[in-house]
């Protein structure tokens, strides 16, 4: 943001936690330039009421605008309800509340009306007589001061949530009539450059994923040796495997396949010498994070057998589509993590190391995790146990597992590193683009004229 100028002049604004402001700007209260609302339509259906289209709290939590087309939920309200809370160009939602204070006031901003579409629960909606105005408010919901006021300003111990009193009190710096429309045009296109470029480096990690992918697949598959003898593994997706893999199954390879337990546990994570009972999103990323628990009361008495040891395979049991039948391998002895119910434990025998076990569940593995898996939900799908012990692939010796997981390794060494500079790259820019909306809407740069 270097190649912008500041204002020619400042004044104090009287708000610590926004500082100077341009001298020709107001700082008012949310309540002085806008009327807002909680709403109270929950997603349940009643004879009564009049069925409607529902924004939801997910619907703005995962949207910046808001657009008649969305793939809403049905729900009914009433005709008092319908009146208050349709949608319409220009009005602003919030999210109220949340078990993370860091989730609370997240905006979305409507960019036409939307007949048939009301204003949902643990939402705030939020509307200013000028659209122009409510385009400025809605950077202004999002700028770095904001945030840190509603994470301030929202008590709570398992679940917080914004007060009428604090979404009313938010300090909100004010350009001239004007300057607004000139001022909401260059964040709308700065911000649309800026997530062009983080569009096309989100499509190129994904691009490093899939060749990732192939990479491992041909080599768990077709070994290191291209002239080696070939013959039909029977699989139709994977061709030929070398003729020295024996066919076999993961029961096996396998001394034991264990699933854990669900207790009710505390909502905080266990210390080191603590009891705790693992989440399933301990193995999300294919490595195993240990931090992803939850305490296990003093009053529930904790199975040892649950524990894990290094060496041990944990795949996912119970997770979205996308994630379930994850695993990781475990590289350290975790007596006091407990295996909850939505994973599955196995320990290699003799046949298999335990990362090769790892990369036969994720290369063979897949195709029968996403024809198997069950459940009435996109959000949670299930694999039965027999969905892996039953799992067929090619195995080859200890020796030959040795020498592909160690290509395996050279392979994807390069593009690992460039992965992880694109991201760094993207959360840049990410950070540049919260930042430049904060510069804009607390005047830190003059705006008025092009840069």
């Amino acid at each position: 943001m270097t190649h912008y100028k500041p204002y020619p002049a400042y004044r104090k604004s009287g708000v610590e936690w926004i500082g100077d402001v341009p001298e020709h700007w107001d700082v008012k209260r949310l309540r002085q330039v806008a009327s807002f609302t909680n709403s109270g339509i929950d997603k349940k259906s009643y004879e009564d009421q009049e069925q409607v289209s529902l924004c939801n709290y997910t619907d703005v939590y995962y949207n910046e605008f808001i657009t008649a087309d969305m793939p809403f939920m049905l729900a009914t309200a009433s005709k008092v309800e319908i009146e208050q809370f349709t949608l319409k160009k220009g009005d602003l939602i919030i999210t109220k509340d949340s078990e993370d204070p860091s989730d609370i006031g997240i905006p979305a901003l409507v960019v036409e009306d939307a007949p048939g579409v009301v204003c949902g629960y643990h939402l705030t909606l939020i509307r200013s007589v000028e659209l122009a105005t409510a385009r400025l408010l809605h950077r202004v919901l999002q700028s770095t001061p904001t945030h840190a006021y509603f994470y301030i300003e929202s008590p709570g111990i398992t679940r917080y949530g914004l007060g009428q009193d604090v979404i009313g009190d938010l300090r909100v710096c004010m350009p001239p009539e004007n300057e607004i429309v000139r001022i909401a045009d260059c964040i709308d296109r700065e911000t649309k450059r800026i997530d062009s470029l983080i569009t096309k480096k989100t499509r190129f990690l994904e691009l490093l994923k899939e060749k990732r992918q192939a990479l491992i697949t041909h080599a768990v598959t077709k070994g290191l040796d291209p002239n080696v003898k070939m013959r039909d593994s029977g699989v139709e997706w994977i061709g030929d495997v070398p003729d020295e893999f024996d066919d076999s199954k993961i029961k096996y390879v396998v001394d034991s396949m264990e699933q854990g337990w669900s207790p009710q546990c505390e909502s905080i994570a266990a210390t080191e010498n603590e009891w705790g009972v693992l989440k399933v999103g301990c193995v999300n990323g294919g490595t195993f994070n240990p931090k992803e628990n939850k305490l296990l009361p003093e009053d529930l008495i904790p199975d040892p057998n649950l524990g894990l040891v290094a060496g041990d395979v944990i795949v996912s049991r119970a997770n979205t589509r996308e994630l379930v039948g994850g695993c990781a391998v475990i590289h350290s002895d975790y007596p006091k993590l407990l295996l909850c119910d939505k994973l599955y434990r196995l320990r290699p025998n003799e046949k298999i190391l335990s990362e090769f076990l790892a990369r036969v569940i994720q290369v063979y593995g897949r195709p029968e995790i996403e024809t198997d898996a069950s459940g009435t939900s996109a959000s949670m799908v299930n694999i039965s146990m027999s969905t892996i012990r039953d799992l067929r692939f090619c195995l080859p010796t200890i020796e030959k597992q040795c020498g592909i997981l160690s290509r395996i390794t050279s392979l994807t060494g390069r593009l690992d590193l460039i992965t992880a500079k694109t991201q760094l790259s993207i959360d840049l820019l990410k950070k540049r683009r919260s930042a430049f909306i904060t510069a804009a809407v607390t005047g830190q740069i003059d705006l008025r004229e092009p840069a």
